[in-house]
């Protein structure tokens, strides 16, 4: 049986009996509701799933769609997956689940299987794309790595061998050679330069092998990908090297010399290696190349970055899809060559997608899906619908007319052979698109026979479908009774009707009505039941196919009906299997046969009454024909034989058609050698007489009758030698063409067509093809597709099958080639400005002519030089080549080249591109910002021709420099980004740089932000409390780290509180303290004494407080005792003993435990020393002191101690120990004075122990029993003279001292005997004697002798002569008077006579006040110096201490005590900044001594430095606001800004403040909007100030800023030649006036000189010293004069002032100040004073006083504008000191006033150089020596012989802060002449040594250098000129030059950049000190005053000091010096 038959009969036997059981209820389905929609994968599985045993796998798989759609996942053949126990199992969500499992349970078909993933719903199918799925099971596995075989020199590969099981798996990682070094694999380009090389492949690339490569070995590191396993191999691999013997041409490595092609494939993005196999000797070169796709053209491989050759292997990294191709490596060496070719394929994953995803489509309407895929290769595209294939392989498929039955989801797959992909689509069907369905149907219905019937049916649809009707099976038709119509309604509905009029029994049945149309079927059906009798209705005569399946239902009418059966020959069916009955009538019989099954059928209907009806149905079984087979024989026949055959049909029924066909072309008898006969009526039969090659086919019976037919076909062979169907002829195609030749021939068996190629130009020799790419034979035909040139020639075609000799045909092929570009449009980028070839190159027949077009416009190189044209004539065409020198950005265009030939044209274009970097972004704007991020948004500018690649936002704090920056990359696509992790309040500068492939563009303009304030995150840090004292605590911190302020620190809060409590912190707020690296400190106060206290510190800004500091503990101190013991008094107990006592200080005074009690106790005249002092400890409140020296005063003091150290000392009480016996004289000599007399002498006792009283000698005969006897003897001698002594007789001498107590020692006995002759002897002792400075000394040398001896002096070696001072005295002593240091030393004495001579030597010590001390200094702060105190070297006297001399620059003189052993002092509490001069004088018991060096310092700090314009000041409309905290105070505190405004074309400035505090901001209100203005900011604190200028405009009232004004152009030195050449009419009248002017101002000051000059003769005393304000090298120089005149100009005010100008010092009201007052603006309310010259009486000038030249400055009212003599002068503009090119030099000379040149009074100004300076006496005006110019100056109008030089700044280390208070003169006596000259010398900052001299040589004339006062706008020194002549010469000398070779150190220039303004502080000026004995002294206070005595012995001494003696002094020494004042 038939199953597919069977099947399909049983399937239309359900669906019949359905739709009669179901009735009228079957209903159409309403149409899918929009939102409905087929499958869609949403997880689709990977194509490969790789994994082990031992972790299994899961497969997931997800689908959308509505609705849900069912997982089912199958087999690549399409059968379903079920689960396999332990091994598989398909989860509930769909997943296929692997488990792990054993390896023994590995099968492959689960475990190696294909497998797909199915989703279902009612509206279509999908699968995915194929799954490989792969189970590894863990198996053991070596690697091995190979020994290679290497010719020396050649690069070896390595090569690590890997099973083939799990080469999938495993991959090289690494290699490792025998010293364990590890060499990965590593895509670094710098890792392609060295020995080694892991290839991306895994071999080991060794380059250059050497011998001593044999001697290594390596193993690989392998990793297994799924188990990550790593190993090592098992063998190591070693390099065989052998040594070439000859010459080796390349070899490739084992393979001979045969084709090499190597096939490669690469993913994409992954490394591939190329490789080059070969070796030779010499070492040979390899090239690479790339075959152009579709040519046999090459093109050398480019090597960059990406793209490496190592050797002869080629990397390339990171393929893509375009590397593709086939290589060839050519390998060379001078014997010889060999090629490899290399197919490489790039893969790219596969990806599909159908466009459109959806679709809706009307009926009929085509349908187009467009299948888009990506990846390589592509190997087929195959489309499904709903799952299976639909047998299409384009990627287009079109559904030309869309049915029904094409609605469902379609899929495209695209495979190659490692993966494929799909994409789904889903086709709709639209709305023009509806099946019909039933919308109402009449019901089944029981009615009595005899009224009318309707039934109605309606149906919709689109189209609209027609309407029939059936009743039994039998279409209705109308006539009388029966009447079908139907209508359309309006809403397109079709309403059909069938009217059965006076209904009838036999009118029942079941009525059916078909809805129909061409996109669907739709019926319904119901029962008519009428009642009545059983009635059939007549069947007609049923014919039916044996094997077929008859359906019939029994027509029945009538009702009610009870049964309904069939019968056959009487017999109830069904009497046999086939047959199966119904209740409802139908009859079914399965295959159908006539024996059994033809007959006639009765049904028999019949109702409950007993009534029934009969109807007959006659069946005819009918058979089809059925044809026996036949054959024309086994073997083939030949032509000219007969053949033949007979067609039989055995079964079927008659009549019956037979008929023969060949080759499905009917047979006729008689024709082509064909008899056709009828043998019987089943029976043809066929014969050939001769056969022929036509007889040749397949030979077809067919019979055919009533039932149907049959058919069957043989084949007949003859055997027919080849002819030609289709011979070749010559042929021509156009190059580029594909062609096509047919060479087609017939025979028996089908003859082979084959195709060669002549070799040479001439047909004779042929060669196969070659099959390749272009040329193919398919069926004969020869295919040559893209024919070029190369393909002409001759071409033999040849037929062969065996039977004769075959066919053969020569054809000529010839190319005509019109011109053709392969390529007809690419880019072509190029960099700007670098040169680019455009080529063009045409194929075709020659000659070719080319022409350029650019933009569609002819290109002429003649008209632009850039453009250069060539033409190269290759082979195949001609090469044009369009060079272009640099390009340009117009170069970006569309260049076309036109070719043209004989046989046509073509043209191509190249779309040039000329790149360039981006220009830089614009409109950067900061959108929003935090404290920590700032939104930016920027413009995006012109990319280049470049796609942006991305944008660099560069970004640094406005501190730091652009090379310290910050990057955040943003891609090129967007315009908008954020910065983060910024600092809060911190000001930041960004810009934006765009970057595409070319390179960045040039930065954006910067835009400076200030991020928002937090508040500080961060804790103080160095947080120290330490105890001040037992009531105060330090605290010292410093601020938090810089970067966790976020925001200006305002101060901090300082809180404590007892510690161990629980109560609060007391907080106090410290402002912050701008200096850097200052540390802040707090004094906790009124504390607790010795009591622990808790610290806390926390920052805090604007915005908030930071967080606490960690809790600091700190005990305050214990305390001293704060008074002394009181009620101390001594008592002198023995001549060594003293008891002490004291009374403890009161209890509250002791602040802690007193301990001891300390005596401090020495001698009173050691006192001073402190190291000579000693001392005692006890608890007790009196004590004895032992051991002390007799009779001597000593000094004590008594203190208290505690654990806080010593108290204070009590008042030194004073107490004498007890006088005793003295001890013996020291020596003791007896001298021979005669025969009668012997002189005793001796020397006092070392320790008297008391006053001397007498001395006592003793004297005693020798050897004789004589009484001694004894003379006393006043204690002041030290001789005794014993007469009346026998002759030759010894006596014995002693001598003893006596005081009040007693008689002391006796001295050591000496015998002498007198005797006549009496040798020189001296009776004086060798001695030391101290004489006190300036008094008397007498040297004794008492001597003896007869005759008479001579007495001589050596004094230090020297033998005496008397003079004034030293003189012999009648005794022989030496008088020396009035001693001075050089006295000091050794005298001898010398006696002779004509007996003997005897001498002793005294030395002699001089107790002088100290000299000078050396004063250096050790270290310096912002409020202290510290100095350094050494006595001088040659001091004698002991030193008792040093008075610490020390002023600032405007300030008082203030002293410091500083005891002698203190190494180091500081000096506390002074001003930060300043500058401040300290010297030292010693004293000693003599008294104070000379002054030091005056040391000219600075504590720390600096002026105010200029904050960033943007910080500081913010611009509105119509204000501006000032933040004064962004200036910087330069370690000073600032005191207070002034404020200047005003419009910058006006002159004057306008004051705004003059006292703006420095911690507020400060807003300048009552601006004009869109204006420009300037601002003059002076700061101020105690180190100076500084002057700043601002240019701003304000906003206009929109808010918007105005254009920059254009400034003038600066002009160069030519410049300015140019124009005063060209404008001398105006030049010359000025310069002359100006000449004319100076000149009469000379005249005037000369001749109110000399009216003055006895009338009121008053001078600047300011007499030189030598190197005062001058060089101190230079003596001969010391005198010129150098003055600037200030510039004309204002002073900034001072606060409280109206004042702003020095001229108001000359206006002023007052006296002159004291003589030591400096003023100091900061301490003076009395601004300003007028200085005013007393009237000095001139009686004389004894001492070369001046007459004449009172200098003049503002001495008198209308001499303000004089010019001094003899000064040079610097003129400057109100503006012009900041450029020096503006500034003349002239320079005025002496006045000739009668009287004539230098005289000895004037310190040298005239003199000839090297004049001798002391040759003054005693004037006040008096020069000094050089050798004493370090010496200080003592006068106050008086005699002095100790002279001292201003001190100068003129040290390079106090250089660098100095500031511009610039070398001021101080002139500061009253009626005398202090120490000399124009005073200290402030060098600038600015010409430091930091610095160039801005003013460098502009001042020094001829002389080369500038002179140090020439020039120099800071020496503003006014001296006294003519205050010394000489009457002996008649005429002025002029001075002398300034030398050539001037040393410059010491010169210096004031331009200060910083401060173009004095304030009126420096209006006034004071100076230094001044003493006796060289010891500078302090003001004339009473402590200071000498007593009368002192004051005699003085004057006796000649040393009266200039102050007592000016009193006396009335002859013209009283001269007036004026404060002078400089800018």
């Amino acid at each position: 049986m038939n199953k597919p038959n069977e099947r399909l009969k049983w399937l239309m036997l359900y669906a019949a009996v359905a739709l009669i059981a179901c009735g009228s209820q079957c209903l159409a389905a309403n149409p899918p509701d929009a939102d409905q929609k087929g499958p869609v994968f949403l997880k689709e599985p990977t194509n490969r799933i790789d994994f082990s045993n031992s972790t299994g796998a899961e497969i997931e798989c997800k689908a959308s769609g509505n609705p849900m759609p069912e997982i089912i996942w199958i087999r690549s053949d399409g059968t379903a997956v079920g689960d396999v126990p332990g091994l598989r199992q398909i989860s509930s969500d769909g997943k296929l689940v692997f488990p792990p499992f054993r390896a023994e349970d590995y099968r492959q078909e689960v475990h190696a299987q294909v497998y797909a993933c199915l989703a279902r719903n009612q509206f279509g199918s999908i699968i995915s794309r194929d799954v490989h799925v792969r189970a590894v099971v863990s198996q053991f596995y070596i690697t091995e790595a190979e020994n290679e075989y290497v010719i020396k020199g050649n690069a070896a590969v390595v090569k690590c061998k890997i099973p083939s099981f799990v080469a999938d798996f495993v991959q090289v990682e690494a290699w490792v050679d025998e010293e364990g070094i590890e060499l990965w694999r590593n895509n670094a380009t710098s890792a392609y330069d060295g020995k080694y090389l892991v290839l991306p492949s895994g071999e080991l690339h060794i380059r250059e092998v050497g011998p001593e490569d044999g001697y290594k070995s390596y193993q690989c590191r392998t990793k297994h990908r799924l188990t990550g396993e790593t190993r090592l191999s098992a063998t190591k691999g070693r390099l065989v090297i052998t040594e070439p013997v000859g010459s080796v041409s390349p070899q490739l490595n084992g393979n001979g010399n045969q084709e090499h092609i190597t096939l490669t494939r690469v993913p994409k993005m992954g490394s591939v290696t190329l490789m080059c196999p070969a070796q030779a000797y010499p070492v040979p070169f390899f090239r690479w190349y790339k075959f152009i796709e579709g040519t046999t053209r090459k093109q050398a491989v480019v090597l960059n970055d990406r793209v490496k050759q190592v050797s002869g292997t080629l990397i390339i990294k990171d393929a893509v899809v375009d590397d593709s191709g086939k290589y060839l490596c050519v390998v060379n060496n001078s014997v010889g060559g060999e090629s490899v070719e290399t197919v490489l394929t790039v893969t790219a994953p596969l990806s599909a997608n159908i466009d459109p995803p959806t679709q809706t489509i009307d009926f009929g309407r085509p349908a187009v899906f467009t299948c888009q895929y990506t990846g390589n290769p592509i190997k087929t595209v195959s489309w499904m619908k709903d799952g299976k294939a639909i047998g299409h392989s384009e990627p287009v498929l079109r559904i030309e007319s869309v049915k029904k039955e094409d609605k469902g989801m379609y899929q495209c797959f695209v495979r190659n052979d490692q993966e494929s992909a799909e994409a789904s689509a889903e086709l709709k069907l639209g709305g023009r698109f509806d099946p019909p369905v039933i919308r109402q149907a009449f019901q089944e219905e029981t009615m009595e026979p005899g009224p009318s019937v309707f039934l109605k049916c309606v149906a919709g649809g689109n189209p609209t479908p027609e309407i029939s009707w059936e009743l039994g099976g039998k279409k209705i038709a109308n006539n009388d009774r029966y009447q079908v119509g139907q209508y359309v309604t309006v809403n397109g509905d079709v309403v059909s009707y069938l009217n059965i009029t006076s209904v009838h029994t036999n009118d029942g049945g079941l009525y059916k009505c078909i809805a129909k149309s061409k996109v669907g079927v739709a019926e319904h059906s119901a029962k008519l039941n009428v009642y009545g009798l059983p009635y059939i209705r007549q069947m007609e005569k049923k014919a039916i196919v044996a094997g077929e399946t008859l359906i019939v239902t029994c027509p029945v009418a009538g009702y009610p009906i009870d049964s309904i059966v069939w019968e056959r020959d009487n017999r109830a069916l069904p009497i046999n299997r086939k047959q199966k009955v119904f209740p409802n009538g139908t009859l079914i019989i399965e295959n159908v046969e006539r024996n059994s099954d033809q007959a006639t059928y009765t049904c028999v209907a019949k109702n409950q009454e007993g009534y029934s009806a009969r109807g007959s149905l006659e069946v005819q079984v009918m058979v089809p024909p059925q044809i026996q087979a036949f054959d024309f024989g086994s073997e083939p026949a030949n032509t000219g034989e007969v053949s033949g055959s007979f067609c039989m049909v055995p079964k079927g029924d008659l009549p019956m058609e037979i008929r023969w066909t060949l080759n499905s072309a009917p047979i006729i008898t008689g024709e082509h050698g064909f008899s056709l006969s009828r043998l019987n009526p089943r029976t043809s039969s066929l014969s050939i007489d001769s056969l022929e090659a036509r007889h040749r086919g397949l030979y077809k019976c067919i019979a055919t009758n009533k039932a149907g037919s049959a058919e069957y076909s043989a084949e007949l062979h003859v055997n027919v030698p080849p002819r030609w169907i289709l011979e070749p002829t010559d042929k021509a195609f156009a190059q580029g063409s594909d062609a096509k030749v047919e060479c087609k021939a017939d025979g028996f068996p089908k003859p082979q067509v084959t195709w060669k190629k002549a070799v040479g130009d001439t047909p004779g020799e042929y060669k196969d093809l070659k099959k390749s790419d272009n040329i193919r034979v398919e069926e004969g035909t020869l295919h040559v597709d893209n024919i070029q040139k190369t393909n002409e020639g001759y071409y033999l075609c040849e037929a062969i099958n065996g039977i004769g000799s075959g066919l053969s045909a020569v054809i000529m092929i010839s190319v005509q080639a019109p011109p053709e570009f392969t390529e007809k449009l690419r880019n072509q980028t190029a960099r700007r400005g670098e040169p680019a070839v455009l080529q063009c190159e045409a194929k075709g027949e020659k000659p070719i002519g080319i022409l350029w077009n650019m933009n569609n416009m002819r290109l002429d190189p003649k008209n632009d030089n850039r453009y250069t044209i060539r033409e190269e004539i290759l082979s195949t065409g001609v090469m044009s080549s369009l060079s272009i020198k640099r390009t340009e950005r117009s170069d970006s265009a569309l260049f076309t080249c036109v070719a043209t030939n004989a046989f046509g044209s073509d043209d191509a274009s190249i779309n040039m591109i000329v790149q360039e970097v981006p220009e830089m972004p614009y409109a950067l704007k900061v959108l929003d910002k935090s404290g920590r991020s700032v939104q930016l948004s920027w413009a995006q500018p012109y990319d280049g021709n470049s796609p942006l690649v991305r944008y660099i936002i560069e970004f640094k704090r406005s501190r730091a420099s652009w090379s310290e920056i910050d990057r955040v990359i943003v891609p090129g696509h967007t315009t908008e980004a954020q910065v983060q992790k910024l600092s809060p309040a911190t000001t930041y500068n960004i810009r934006i740089v765009a970057e595409n492939a070319i390179g960045t563009s040039q930065s954006s303009e910067a835009v400076t932000i200030i991020t928002a304030e937090e508040a500080p995150s961060g804790k103080p840090q160095n947080i120290k409390v330490e105890p001040v004292n037992q009531t105060t605590m330090r605290v010292t911190w410093k601020p938090p780290p810089r970067t966790e302020w976020n925001g200006e620190i305002l101060g901090y809060y300082v809180g404590y509180k007892l510690s161990n409590t629980n109560s609060s912190y007391v907080f106090e707020t410290i402002n912050f303290i701008t200096e850097e690296g200052k540390e802040h400190n707090l004094e906790l106060q009124n504390l607790r004494v010795y009591t622990q206290y808790s610290v806390v510190i926390q920052a805090f800004n604007k915005i908030g407080a930071g967080p606490l500091s960690e809790e600091e503990k700190q005990f305050t101190a214990e305390g001293t005792p704060s008074q002394p013991p009181s009620d101390t008094a001594c008592t002198t107990l023995t001549s060594q003993t003293i008891r002490v006592g004291w009374v403890s200080p009161p209890l509250e005074s002791a602040n802690g435990v007193i301990k001891t009690y300390k005596v401090v106790y020495a001698p009173s005249d050691e006192w001073y020393d402190e190291t000579k002092r000693h001392y005692k400890k006890t608890a007790s409140s009196d004590t004895v002191l032992h051991g002390l020296k007799k009779y001597t005063n000593y000094t004590m003091q008594v203190l208290a101690t505690t654990a806080g150290g010593d108290g204070v000392r009590s008042v030194p009480i004073h107490c004498q120990t007890e006088p005793d016996v003295p001890e013996a004289p020291t020596d003791v000599k007896a001298l021979v004075m005669g025969n009668a007399a012997i002189l005793v002498s001796w020397r006092p006792p070392a320790q008297p122990n008391g006053i001397i009283t007498q001395y006592t000698v003793y004297s005693k005969a020798e050897g004789a029993e004589t009484e001694t006897k004894t003379q006393k003897v006043p204690h002041y001698q030290m001789s005794f003279e014993a007469t009346e002594l026998e002759k030759n007789k010894p006596y014995e001498f002693w001598v003893t001292a006596s005081t009040t107590i007693g008689e002391g020692q006796q001295s050591k006995s000496i015998v002498a005997m007198p005797s006549d002759q009496v040798p020189a002897k001296i009776a004086s002792f060798d001695d030391t004697f101290t004489a006190t400075f300036k008094e008397d000394a007498k040297m004794p040398c008492l001597a003896v002798g007869a005759p008479q001896p001579e007495i001589t002096w050596k004094i230090k070696g020297v033998e005496f002569s008397a003079n004034d001072r030293m003189r012999l005295l009648p005794d022989g002593s030496l008088l020396i008077k009035s001693v001075n240091r050089q006295d000091a030393g050794d005298y001898s004495c010398h006696a002779e006579n004509s007996i003997a001579k005897d001498s002793i030597t005294h030395k002699l010590i001089v107790l002088a006040p100290p000299q000078s001390p050396h004063v250096t200094l050790s270290a310096t702060t912002t409020d202290a110096l510290t100095v350094k105190l050494k006595p001088h070297e040659g001091d004698t006297a002991p030193l008792h201490g040093y008075t610490l001399h020390y002023k600032p620059e405007f300030g008082e003189w203030e002293t410091s005590e500083v005891s002698v052993d203190s190494q180091k002092h500081n000096i506390e509490s002074l001003l930060c900044g300043s500058r401040y001069q300290v010297y030292a004088t010693g004293f000693n018991n003599i008294g104070a001594g000379e002054a030091s060096d005056i040391l000219n310092t600075r504590t720390k700090g600096q002026k105010p430095k200029l904050p960033e314009k943007p910080r500081f000041i913010e611009v509105s409309s119509n204000s501006v606001s000032l933040h004064f905290k962004a200036w910087k105070d330069g370690g000073c505190p600032m005191s207070h800004f002034v404020v200047e405004s005003k419009k910058r074309d006006q002159i004057e400035w306008n004051q705004i403040s003059n006292n703006v505090k420095p911690d507020n901001n400060y807003v300048v209100l009552d601006l004009e909007p869109a204006t420009w203005y300037n601002l003059r900011i002076t700061a101020h604190n105690s180190a100076g100030f500084t002057v700043a200028e601002y240019d701003f405009a304000t906003l206009t009232v929109t808010g918007g800023t105005i254009a920059p004004s254009r400034d003038l152009p600066e002009l160069s030195a030519e410049d300015t030649i140019r124009i005063i050449l060209s404008n001398l009419n105006l030049v010359v009248p000025v310069v002359a006036a100006l000449l004319v002017i100076i000149i009469a101002i000379i005249v005037i000051c000369i001749l109110r000189s000399k009216g003055n000059h006895h009338k009121d003769d008053v001078v600047y005393n300011q007499t030189m010293g030598p190197g005062a304000t001058l060089d101190k090298r230079r003596p001969d120089l010391r005198d010129e004069l150098g003055y600037i005149a200030p510039p004309n100009r204002k002073l900034p005010p001072v606060p409280g002032s109206n004042y702003n100008t020095c001229d108001r010092i000359k206006r002023g009201r007052g006296g002159l100040r004291s003589n030591h007052s400096t003023w100091d603006p900061r301490r003076n309310p009395n601004l300003y004073e007028e200085l005013k010259a007393p009237p000095v009486p001139m009686h004389g000038n004894h001492y070369g006083h001046a007459h004449g030249n009172a200098e003049c400055h503002y001495r008198h009212p209308g001499m303000e504008d004089e010019i001094c003599p003899y000064a040079t002068f610097h003129l400057l503009g109100f503006r012009e000191e900041m450029d020096p090119t503006k500034a003349m030099n002239f320079q005025t000379f002496p006045h000739q006033n009668g009287h004539a040149g230098p005289v000895p009074g004037h310190a040298g100004t005239m003199l000839p150089p090297g004049h001798p300076g002391h040759v003054h006496s005693r004037s006040g005006s008096q020069s000094m020596p050089r050798a004493n110019r370090y010496q200080r100056k003592n006068s106050q109008g008086g005699q002095s012989s100790i002279y001292t030089p201003a001190p100068e700044y003129d040290d390079p280390a106090n250089c660098a802060e100095e500031d511009q208070y610039r070398r001021y003169t101080r002139v500061n006596s009253q009626g005398g002449s202090l120490y000399s000259g124009p005073g200290p010398e402030y060098d600038d900052p600015a010409n430091c040594a930091p610095e160039e001299d801005q003013y460098g040589s502009q001042y020094g004339g001829p002389y080369g250098q500038p002179y140090d006062h020439y020039g120099s706008r800071g020496s503003m020194g006014r001296r006294s000129i003519g205050s010394a002549r000489n009457p002996g010469n008649g005429s002025p000398e002029p001075p002398p030059p300034p030398p050539r070779n001037h040393d410059m150190s010491n010169s210096s220039f004031n331009d200060s950049k910083e401060s173009n303004e004095i304030s009126e502080a420096e209006c006034d000026r004071d100076h230094g000190p001044r003493g006796n004995y060289g010891a500078v002294k302090r003001s004339p206070q009473p402590k200071d005053q000498r007593t009368t005595e002192e004051m005699r012995k003085l004057i006796e001494r000649n040393e009266t000091g200039p102050k007592q003696l000016q009193l006396q002094q009335t002859n013209g020494a009283g001269f007036t010096a004026y404060d002078t004042m400089a800018v």
